[in-house]
């Protein structure tokens, strides 16, 4: 078995460590600092761990942290995540044709539906994404899933009008 990580960040004491973790918020950086606290006192390794609800390796993950950064370097630190499909510009872009609605002859459909989108996306942008992901993208930019009821581009509003009922007055 190898030899036990040794605390060499010795800018703190074990009583200075317990009273930041009076004053932190943050519930994972207490339990970080009071398992450091208690090596610094002489505890084993894993009687630390144990004591403050992690495993021994972890302690020693956390030790190599606070040697190397100190106090800041017991924080949690989020992953940044996947890198976007589709740039600012496209979405702008995007979006721009989602508003101004297909055109039946060019585009084959009288309504954008996910399925259309992906094909637009696609084709202009060589980027390939699941449907839902394009409804994402929607709800993103504020566009809801709500149309208006899509209508035949040869309809005459006049001859609409001009068929309608009108009642008799009695």
């Amino acid at each position: 078995m190898g030899k036990a990580i040794a605390l060499t960040n010795l800018d703190h004491s074990a009583e200075a460590l317990r009273q930041l973790a009076a004053k932190t918020k943050d519930g994972q950086v207490v339990r970080r600092l009071l398992a450091l606290a208690l090596l610094l006192d002489g505890k084993s390794r894993m009687e630390a761990a144990t004591q403050n609800g992690m495993q021994r390796q972890t302690l020693r993950d956390w030790v190599h942290r606070y040697n190397a950064e100190g106090v800041a370097g017991l924080t949690s630190r989020v992953a940044p995540g996947p890198t976007p499909s589709l740039s600012d510009q496209q979405l702008a872009e995007l979006k721009a044709l989602v508003v101004a609605g297909p055109d039946p002859e060019k585009d084959g459909v009288v309504r954008w539906r996910c399925v259309d989108l992906r094909a637009q996306i696609a084709r202009r942008y060589s980027v390939t994404v699941h449907e839902r992901t394009v409804g994402k993208l929607l709800r993103r930019l504020g566009l809801t899933r709500l149309q208006p009821r899509p209508y035949h581009p040869k309809k005459d509003a006049a001859a609409q009008e001009a068929f309608k009922k009108t009642s008799l007055p009695w």
